[in-house]
């Protein structure tokens, strides 16, 4: 089975060969061993209830249960911008007008803001492309929606998701080929490197004081704004799916998207439910002999505890008050029969 769990420190040498595999412009998961320590050992103080605010996060891997193998990470980030300023462009609209010449135009203005301070963030989304043709992106992506759902008392009211932007053939963005250069003098990766590792005075320092004419970029970069890299418009869909939507935020270095919602909209919050577990091999048979049909009833099926949550796909949904598991499923979630899991009903042509 493929389950996504919390982090554990045994994990760090498959996490470093797995940040190997990205590309650029994922800032929250490089393949620095130092780093990627430092974040297990903040999801285990922040799972405690050790960690402050303005450091609390969360980190997941996903497993295949058969053979050990770490396929993908995501995290949650419980409120940004507490300890240092959560910065990006708010896309604005500016009219100019003149009776006297009959002129009026329309433009795009791109302003520094810090509108999402305190907004829980779902980040480090990354698949190997050795499980993307196996159907479980949909997995990786609501895995972090259940365990909100589930410790909905440990968030904030709002959501942000920050999205890779668009970057050409060559591998380069041209939203910072047009503008962030200009400003800070180095590659992307380096200024996504510092980022990344919390050393964002240079972005204060030497950030654009007005605002950005959008109209005045070069073709290019101004057809990037708010457009998602190619690799991560499926993980847009899903999270747009979640009821996350672009309200015209964009990040400051390559002005991929930022989507939002309020955690209460998020469809898992409406729509799961926690009931209790059946174990029964007749009836998980049964429905196992439809996985491959099409639109064959699933479900995401999470456990209810903190310090060991676990959640995964399997056949069927919550009927008469109860979720039958199939016994190897029920091993891998690490439940029980009667034991609670939270359950939310999908079809296979929405899994992804």
């Amino acid at each position: 089975m493929i389950v996504v769990r919390a982090v554990t420190t045994g994990d760090i040498d498959a996490l470093v060969a797995l940040a190997q595999e990205t590309g650029p412009g994922l800032t929250t998961f490089k393949p620095d061993r130092d780093a990627l320590v430092a974040r297990i050992e903040r999801s285990k103080r922040t799972i405690e209830g050790r960690a402050a605010p303005h450091e609390s996060g969360y980190f997941f891997v996903m497993e295949d249960s058969a053979t050990g193998d770490v396929a993908g990470v995501c995290g949650i980030e419980t409120a940004v911008g507490l300890d240092q300023p959560f910065y990006n462009y708010r896309v604005s609209t500016v009219v100019h007008a003149s009776q006297e010449l009959g002129v009026w135009t329309k433009m795009s203005l791109l302003n520094i803001a810090h509108d999402l301070t305190g907004y829980a963030e779902v980040c480090s989304l990354f698949l190997s492309p050795r499980y993307r043709a196996h159907g479980v992106g949909g997995l990786l992506s609501r895995s972090r929606f259940m365990f909100i759902a589930q410790f909905r008392d440990r968030f904030p009211d709002r959501l942000c998701a920050e999205l890779r932007g668009h970057f050409d053939a060559e591998g380069t963005s041209p939203f910072w080929r047009a503008v962030g250069v200009h400003f800070y003098q180095i590659d992307f990766n380096e200024a996504d490197y510092l980022s990344a590792h919390g050393r964002k005075s240079f972005l204060a320092e030497l950030m654009p004081r007005y605002p950005v004419y959008a109209d005045l970029l070069p073709e290019e970069a101004r057809l990037a704004i708010g457009k998602t890299h190619r690799d991560t418009a499926p993980a847009r869909k899903m999270l747009e799916a979640e009821g996350l939507r672009y309200e015209n935020h964009v990040d400051i270095f390559d002005a991929g998207p930022v989507l939002e919602c309020h955690i209460d909209d998020l469809r898992t919050m409406r729509e799961s439910v926690v009931v209790p577990v059946v174990i029964d091999e007749s009836t998980a048979a049964r429905l196992g002999d439809s996985e491959g049909v099409a639109g064959a009833p699933r479900a995401l099926v999470s456990n209810t505890v903190l310090t060991d949550f676990r959640v995964g796909t399997v056949p069927g949904v919550a009927e008469g008050g109860a979720m039958r598991l199939a016994a190897a499923d029920a091993a891998a979630l690490h439940v029980r029969d009667g034991d609670a899991v939270r359950v939310l009903a999908l079809t296979r042509n929405k899994q992804g």
